[in-house]
């Protein structure tokens, strides 16, 4: 997605328009000056053909699919004057004609424009092709009817203008592989061998094609029934390889509205459909798609990585580093199980970590909320003469007006301290519960386990929920104890932990349990379900923090409502009693009791301030908790490909041409002339009339 200074400066640029940055211009002397020798005649600075090439093509380059040396068929372009040389006039010329819109077809053009004269005879351009073509390259007939319609027939031939010239070499592969289709199908029943279709397509288009496709093209037989490969098979594929864009476009526009990342081959026909004016895309050519994407994912559903392989000409795994790669691959096929057990632990040590932060966070958002409803809840007895206060609002004010700002936050300190480790455990334990029972080929879980993995999490909480939650709640309610009671002092945490001991931090444990219990089993399910069904999260849609938040935020009030009954009886239980107040014995006294006096009403006490607290409290937690493992992943983890939402980011985030540098531009500008042939620019050596006839700038004499 583009940036705020990226769109301030196009904006800028649209308005005031633009200037070639002066460092752009020196990196073209830099370069020119760092390749050049002096002519020993002028002794000006000048490049011949090999420092043309090394300056075009630094030896480091990735030269596997076009050769080094085929770069150098673009000095004679360079070579404004034909003398042999580069000045650095015609370096600068030819590099801003590489920075053309149109740089590839011009180049290409000026190419087989030998006169300089603005049109390319037949005769040059069949003399060109006919030096460049490999010795075993599959025959081209340039007297066809396709020709013709370009250049006339032999006896009223014409020369072509640029775009006349460009509009040809547009169409040449296409009639290249019809030809070649034909020369093979000795039988003429509209069938070739798989090898013969690899051989046709390696000569035609092997240079901008992935190594994954090239390697597989003799599988395309397995399309059909047939052992054989149909003329319509293989137009299929011209198709598909000439429309790879558009193919990108959909089908990272379709795996965006996937909630699993992963679509078949109908989806991305339907997405076709929405996207293209037409249908444009047959069946067969999905068939074709899918198939070579597919190779090693029978069940028809890929992922963009899937994809990969097929629309990136230069796929190694992107998005994965190789040391990542050779990680995940030692893991899979269980090569090192005490080095996954290692990082099994250190990963989950590292989740705990940022779940410690992630809980402290929540829990300091929402303090004031909390001692709020604690205190609600502490009111005893039906006779509201006897209570403190009239509702939650009454109490927040009551507790600011006697006890100051700093009274909203009493107990905190010990809260931080134990809410880091319960809302880690209960995080980290959900994590790996639902992992284990997450269907490893799918990637779903069903309902009932999603609940599973919920309810276990708060289980395991209560062992650090309990003490931390009666020092808690005692710190909070003796606030109103020291103003109501004269003579109280106010006790510490620790004085409170020494006082009740090991067994009394775990007093209402019971009632703490069948809390946690259903609010995590509730709580976490609807989280999920939120993101995924309400705001649409998926590997292909990345949700922000406003949507976390939101998310966590409702999912709390369900869940934090529906416990309220064993959260009051929690508070009871765990509060020190004062005197004339009732004392509770156990779980159920305590609920007979409140029932009996306070009536059914009473265990929705602080019902609207739990809501209030512990709906943002988890919708802060996991916001925060889910940023900080985007932020701060585990160290050598691999980063998640991001796949991108939207036609219009779609769009703008696609793999655009590399323009960076004279190496890339004159890449590109190559792939258009090797569509004539792969061999274009490979001299063959062994003929001496040949090598006569080559054009100086090629070689010759």
């Amino acid at each position: 997605m583009a940036t705020p200074t990226t769109v301030k400066e196009a904006v800028k640029s649209s308005l005031l328009g633009s200037e070639e940055p002066a460092t752009l211009l020196a990196s073209y002397r830099a370069t020119f000056l760092s390749n050049a020798k002096k002519d020993e005649k002028t002794g000006e600075l000048v490049m011949g053909p090999e420092e043309f090439v090394d300056a075009i093509a630094p030896a480091d380059e990735d030269y596997s699919k076009i050769h080094r040396n085929q770069y150098g068929i673009l000095f004679r372009v360079a070579d404004r004057s034909g003398a042999g040389q580069v000045t650095l006039g015609d370096w600068a010329a030819f590099l801003n004609l590489l920075n053309k819109s149109d740089a590839e077809y011009e180049i290409a053009f000026r190419l087989f424009d030998v006169d300089r004269t603005g049109a390319v005879k037949y005769e040059d351009f069949r003399r060109l092709y006919e030096l460049n073509k490999g010795q075993g390259s599959i025959p081209f007939d340039w007297d066809c009817e396709w020709a013709k319609l370009y250049i006339g027939d032999k006896t009223k031939r014409h020369n072509l203008t640029y775009p006349e010239f460009s509009q040809m070499l547009r169409g040449l592969q296409g009639e290249r592989i019809r030809q070649a289709f034909q020369r093979f199908d000795k039988n003429k029943d509209g069938y070739i061998e798989p090898e013969q279709f690899a051989k046709i397509i390696i000569e035609t288009a092997k240079h901008k094609l992935s190594d994954h496709l090239l390697e597989n093209l003799s599988s395309l037989c397995n399309i059909s029934t047939s052992s054989k490969i149909s003329y319509a098979n293989v137009r299929a594929f011209q198709n598909m390889i000439k429309e790879m864009d558009l193919v990108e476009l959909i089908i990272r526009k379709a795996i965006s509205q996937s909630p699993d990342g992963k679509i078949t081959r109908n989806e991305f026909l339907n997405e076709a459909a929405k996207i293209t004016r037409f249908s444009l895309f047959t069946p067969m050519e999905a068939d074709i798609l899918f198939h070579f994407a597919g190779l090693n994912q029978p069940s028809g559903r890929l992922s963009l990585q899937d994809f990969a392989k097929v629309l990136d000409p230069q796929w190694v795994g992107r998005g994965i580093s190789e040391d990542a790669q050779r990680r995940a691959e030692a893991l899979r096929l269980g090569k090192s199980t005490t080095q996954s057990a290692l990082v099994q632990i250190a990963e989950s040590a590292y989740s705990f970590l940022l779940g410690s932060v992630a809980g402290a966070f929540g829990a300091f958002m929402v303090y004031p909320i909390d001692l709020v409803k604690t205190r609600m809840q502490n009111q005893r007895g039906a006779d509201p003469g006897q209570r403190l206060y009239k509702n939650s609002i009454d109490c927040f004010r009551k507790v600011v007006a006697n006890e100051g700002f700093r009274g909203l936050y009493s107990g905190v300190l010990p809260q931080l301290v134990g809410v880091a480790p319960e809302k880690a455990i209960k995080l980290t334990v959900n994590d790996i519960v639902r992992g284990a029972c997450t269907d490893k080929k799918s990637g779903q879980i069903t309902l009932p386990y999603e609940i599973l993995a919920g309810g276990t999490a708060g289980a395991c909480q209560v062992v650090f929920t309990n003490p931390l939650e009666i020092v808690k709640i005692r710190l909070q309610v003796q606030g109103e104890m020291v103003k109501a009671t004269e003579g109280a002092q106010k006790r510490s945490a620790m004085w409170i932990v020494k006082n009740l001991g090991l067994k009394g931090l775990y007093k209402g444990a019971s009632a703490c349990l069948l809390r946690d219990v259903p609010f995590s089993a509730i709580y976490f399910p609807t989280y999920s379900h939120l993101k995924k069904d309400v705001f649409g999260e998926s590997p292909a849609k990345k949700l922000g923090v406003v949507q976390l938040l939101t998310a966590g935020a409702i999912a709390g009030m369900p869940a934090a409502y529906l416990t309220t009954p064993c959260d009051v009886i929690k508070t009871r239980l765990q509060v020190e009693a004062r005197k004339g107040d009732t004392s509770y014995t156990g779980l159920r006294h305590a609920a007979q009791t409140i029932l009996k006096e306070e009536g059914f009403k009473a265990f929705f006490k602080g019902g609207p301030a739990r809501i209030l607290r512990s709906s943002p409290q988890f919708g802060f937690t996991l916001a925060a908790y889910e940023v900080l493992q985007s932020v701060l992943p585990f160290p050598g983890k691999a980063k998640e490909q991001q796949v991108h939402t939207g036609v219009a980011e779609v769009v703008s985030t696609m793999r655009e041409k590399d323009v960076s540098s004279p190496h890339a531009r004159s890449r590109n500008a190559l792939k258009i002339i090797l569509d004539i042939d792969e061999n274009f620019g490979r001299v063959q050596v062994g003929d001496e009339k040949a090598w006569k006839a080559i054009p100086r700038f090629m070689g010759g004499n």
